[in-house]
């Protein structure tokens, strides 16, 4: 069972599909008595878009170049298809697709009367239950309506909604591979007070969906280091929009990993994980133990996570680490040995409990906004904001500072908190490598006396980059404890090609390289394809793709451009679904040009881009491998 995430299938043609079912190498119970087997696979480069027509739309004109182990070749050219849009009513739902709920199931709307319906799917998680198929999809955030104009500003409307996932059931053609909703359903999370921001995610090996809950300090941010406040952002929204004036929200229900397990009959159950920590994950990735997991923290001077669960298999109860960056070298995004610091141990339930007691930030720590309160005992922490912060350590918190505020405590105890955007995160099971993607190396990666540490002293790079991350066993903590995996991080660095590259802006506006990676967002490997997919989140190309990067051929190719100004998202490869290959990719808030494009550019393409509209999709026309 592949449980995966992907965007809308590809289409053979009847001749590709006579060809995939004659030479494709499936490793299925569909393979064809005496077919190919599989070798090896590349994707070939598509050209980046340069006319209006082809800048408005997603679309590939990729091909699968698939190797024999006879030493014979095939070649299947890929498509992008569009399984729903997020205004779409499809599968016998009522409402459009990404329409948001209260914590009743009521329909939210504007202050204009109108339904609330946002325009970022994110994560998908196509999963095999019961010989059927499922995806999850995440809805992220609504940009239209937070985007500061005046009409929602004088209404008094929110920067962010109750955020919320859908089921859908698909059909798949048997021949071509093509996807269709059947059946679709918003899932219920009013049993977890609801979801905040849920970005990108993962599928467990277990065949769960991992989802996400991006909190951006929810609670106690001091941006100018003078004073905290709790902020209004998400808060206000849960409590008035979402749970209608009828429960206080709490910020510390929020920021979580929620797992959703599908069933057969189409029902799901949803936890969140407490024990895993409390943070603005962008995501988790299970390693191949079934107990290890890496985290995507995404913002500012965030720090690098290791969860190491009791039991495989079982997220409910574990320990939590964050790393420590021992620099090496500042050449080309910086190499560094890394140690990790163990933050505590705990289970859903104690922490749970202890949030339902209504334990806050103050109950924690003690603050301060004066310098000279080291004297006192205080330590600077410099953690998820650019303003440093003075914090005591009240006795006995040490397990709720670790799972509570992951971030600031890791910051405390002396671990790493300069990274800045960390996004997806991917395995690679043979070489026991980690991919990280670091969408700007900028922020607390550049080279800075003024803060209370300085771990890391790197080149800005604008386009960002992916780190490789060396894993490996027999390791110990800062404690001198060990480290039960094995699978921790000991060494990071950066493939030259993965590299970003800055440019002056050229002809289109793109201020990164269009030939090279820019602001890595999703990626996902591929252990049967030995590739590393990779899909942008750029304020630095015009156009979004979607890469393929073969780890053995150090081969780069484009295989998607995105709609001018969305974001790739719900990226996940399934090697064989039932004799079909698909790479799950999303694209959200079309038309969200970045600052330096063409004005001329930006003109036509404003008359062919709906800013309402999204895309749930995938690429398709690959045989199952």
């Amino acid at each position: 069972m592949n449980a995966v995430s992907f965007k809308t299938p590809l289409r053979l043609s009847a001749v590709a599909v006579a060809v995939g079912l004659a030479l494709a190498g499936c490793n299925s119970d569909d393979t064809p008595a005496g077919s190919k087997t599989f070798k090896s696979i590349e994707f070939t480069h598509m050209p980046a878009p340069s006319k209006a027509e082809d800048m408005a739309k997603s679309y590939t004109t990729s091909k699968a170049v698939v190797t024999y182990t006879d030493g014979s070749k095939a070649e299947f050219p890929l498509s992008y298809n569009v399984l729903f849009k997020n205004t779409d009513k499809v599968g016998g739902n009522p409402n459009a697709a990404a329409q948001l709920y209260d914590y009743k199931g009521g329909v939210l709307k504007d202050p204009f009367g109108k339904p609330v319906i946002a325009e970022t799917p994110d994560s998908n998680s196509l999963l095999k239950v019961d010989n059927k198929l499922f995806l999850v999809t995440h809805y992220e955030y609504d940009w239209v309506l937070s985007d500061g104009s005046e009409a929602y500003k004088v209404a008094g409307w929110y920067s962010r909604m109750p955020m919320s996932m859908t089921l859908s059931e698909l059909a798949q053609d048997s021949k071509s591979g093509k996807l269709s909703v059947a059946k679709q359903r918003p899932i219920d999370f009013a049993s977890v007070s609801g979801l905040w921001i849920p970005c990108f995610g993962s599928q467990t090996p277990w065949n769960t969906h991992l989802g996400s809950e991006e909190d951006y300090d929810l609670y106690f941010i001091s941006e100018d280091g003078k004073g905290y406040d709790t902020t209004a952002a998400g808060l206000k929204a849960m409590t008035e929009v979402y749970f209608k004036n009828e429960k206080q929200a709490n910020p510390y229900h929020y920021g979580f990993l929620p797992e959703v397990t599908v069933k057969g009959d189409g029902s799901t159950s949803v936890v969140k994980h407490y024990s895993m920590g409390r943070g603005t994950w962008e995501m988790a990735k299970i390693m191949p133990d079934g107990k290890t997991a890496y985290y995507g923290d995404d913002g500012g001077n965030v720090g690098m996570f290791m969860y190491v669960a009791d039991k495989a298999g079982d997220l409910t109860a574990g320990t939590l680490y964050a790393a420590r960056w021992h620099q090496v070298s500042a050449e080309n995004g910086g190499t560094a040995n890394l140690s990790w610091y163990k933050l505590g141990h705990s289970t859903d339930a104690e922490v749970k409990a202890k949030i339902d007691s209504g334990i806050t930030f103050y109950d924690i720590f003690e603050v301060s906004t004066d310098p000279t309160s080291v004297a006192q005992g205080f330590k600077a922490v410099r953690a998820g904001q650019k303003v440093t912060e003075y914090l005591k350590l009240k006795p006995g918190m040490e397990k709720w500072a670790g799972v509570l505020e992951p971030r600031r405590y890791a910051a405390y105890l002396g671990a790493t908190t300069e990274w800045n955007k960390m996004e997806g995160v991917a395995v690679n099971s043979k070489d026991n490598r980690l991919y990280i993607a670091m969408s700007y190396v900028d922020g607390g990666f550049l080279k800075d006396e003024t803060g209370p540490a300085d771990h890391i002293q790197v080149a800005k790079v604008n386009a960002g980059s992916t780190y490789s991350v060396d894993m490996a066993g027999g390791q110990k903590d800062h404690t001198g404890a060990a480290i039960n995996s094995n699978h921790v991080g000991v060494k990071m660095y950066v493939e030259s090609a993965l590299m970003g590259k800055d440019i002056s802006a050229d002809a289109l506006g793109n201020i990164a390289d269009p030939e090279r990676v820019a602001n890595t967002d999703n990626v996902f490997f591929s252990d049967k394809m030995r590739t590393l997919f990779i899909g942008e989140d750029s304020g630095t190309h015009v156009n979004n793709f979607v890469w393929a990067y073969n780890v053995d051929t150090k081969k780069l190719s484009r295989i998607l451009s995105v709609t001018s100004g969305g974001e790739s998202t719900g990226l996940q490869v399934v090697d064989n679904m039932n004799g079909h290959a698909y790479i799950m990719s999303n694209s959200q808030h079309h038309g969200e040009y970045i600052k330096t494009i063409n004005a001329g550019v930006k003109s036509e393409l404003s008359k062919k881009i709906n800013i309402f509209e999204a895309n749930v999709g995938y690429i398709g026309g690959i045989p199952g491998l």
